[in-house]
């Protein structure tokens, strides 16, 4: 995770280390390998994504599959808490996803999350400091090439010092 997170910085600087981040990150998550989602551009503040409209992302009507769409939300918000937060300090785990879905989707989709430092710092790490674990509620929006707004996910991720995991069952 820590070349994740070294990636992460250097991608936001450099074209070249944003297809490295891409090619590990196709690499390490071997379910979304197939799929091919695609880090776009990466800041400070936010992600951008692109899912391509090829076989493998169709549904039987020739859309971008809902399911896709889903892991696209879910992808996208779980990277940025991991490019603020330290895999080795805090685990992150997804609670529940939410789908609403607006339009068909026929091409490319894009979806962009941004979340601040001044964000981390008060909705999540200063609540970690008096709690075990908080729970946080996303909303991100996916847009088709021509601005069509394609669905609206709601991602709910549980977020926990590693010092509170139990791994053990009594």
């Amino acid at each position: 995770m820590d070349k994740l997170n070294g990636l992460i910085q250097k991608a936001k600087h450099s074209k070249f280390y944003l297809w490295v981040l891409n090619f590990f990150l196709l690499r390490t998550v071997p379910f979304n390998n197939p799929h091919k989602l695609k880090i776009q551009s990466i800041s400070d503040d936010g992600i951008t994504m692109v899912a391509a409209n090829i076989k493998n992302n169709r549904n039987h009507i020739k859309g971008i599959h809902a399911c896709l769409l889903a892991t696209l939300c879910e992808y996208v918000t779980g990277l940025s808490l991991l490019s603020h937060l330290s895999p080795k300090e805090y685990r992150i785990i997804l609670k529940n996803i939410q789908m609403t879905y607006h339009f068909q989707a026929k091409t490319e989709v894009f979806i962009k999350f941004n979340i601040t430092k001044k964000e981390i710092e008060e909705n999540i790490l200063l609540p970690l400091k008096t709690e075990e674990a908080i729970f946080k509620e996303f909303s991100v929006d996916v847009y088709d090439v021509n601005k069509n707004h394609i669905c609206t996910g709601l991602i709910n991720w549980q977020i926990k010092a590693w010092k509170n995991v139990k791994m053990k069952i009594d």
